[in-house]
């Protein structure tokens, strides 16, 4: 199978990696945006209320929910992290493929 050729890429141009690596950094920890022990335990009781993923059930699918998803990004507004009304419960693939533009 042929080699893929070598991209050239200006050494002031950041790859992908070192780019998301970058972000990674600037965002601060998952603690530090607002996810701590207070957070956990009230994901824990809304996938208690709601134990099934949204999207799945609005096609049909009973799903377990895994990740209580900020339905408009919070963007770290104490006001609209801590929103109830702003969350829903997903299963991980229908999470990944929203928070990755999929739907």
């Amino acid at each position: 199978m042929p080699n893929k050729p070598p991209v050239f890429r200006p050494a002031h141009i950041p790859s992908p990696e070192q780019r998301r690596r970058a972000y990674d950094r600037e965002r601060g920890s998952a603690h530090a945006r607002g996810y701590g022990s207070k957070w956990e335990k009230a994901r824990a009781a809304f996938l208690a209320e709601h134990p099934l993923c949204r999207t799945c059930e609005e096609h049909g699918v009973r799903e377990p929910a895994v990740i209580v998803d900020h339905i408009q990004p919070h963007r770290g507004d104490p006001g609209l992290f801590w929103a109830q009304s702003n969350w829903q419960s997903l299963c991980k693939p229908c999470h990944d493929r929203k928070t990755r533009g999929g739907g």
